[in-house]
């Protein structure tokens, strides 16, 4: 389940977010009850809990991810949920689901900045390795920072909007 969320999560505006009606799904209501329970308790979610998408971002993820452009669509750009969002969600949907998804929500969220975090530390070693050892080695070092660049750009394939 961890897999299938990490793979909703998208960049869009420099976060990692999940949209409406993916979480929708998981908490296995409508998209539009989400919304719905989301602007009733707007106070609960700032800017940085939520936003919706604009006009120009949601064309970008509409060409990334097939969905219906005709009718029976969405008509509205969907809304856009962080870390912080998604677990101010589960006071809003009182269900045992919401909890349940939500933790697995978190902890995909939680695994996709540890992995951020030690790929950064691993560059900081190498940098310094690097300054270490004399220039015999940067053959080596090219290489390892050409194979960490190669796993760091699958998530950039994902990004959306500016």
């Amino acid at each position: 389940m961890t897999n299938r969320i990490e793979s909703l999560i998208y960049i869009i505006r420099e976060e990692r977010v999940m949209l409406d009606q993916d979480l929708a799904a998981l908490y296995q209501v409508e998209t539009k009850a989400l919304v719905q329970a989301v602007q009733r308790n707007a106070k609960r979610f700032p800017p940085d809990f939520m936003f919706q998408l604009s006009f120009q971002e949601f064309t970008a993820l509409r060409s990334q991810i097939v969905t219906s452009k005709g009718r029976g669509g969405r008509r509205t750009a969907p809304y856009a949920f962080t870390e912080h969002g998604v677990a101010m969600l589960s006071s809003v949907l009182r269900s045992e689901r919401a909890v349940e998804i939500n933790i697995q929500v978190i902890r995909a969220f939680v695994k996709l900045r540890q992995l951020v975090v030690s790929n950064s530390e691993l560059a900081n070693r190498l940098n310094h390795l690097e300054q270490r050892y004399d220039s015999q080695f940067k053959v080596v070092f090219d290489a390892i920072r050409q194979l960490m660049s190669e796993t760091t750009h699958v998530p950039a394939k994902r990004r959306i909007g500016f």
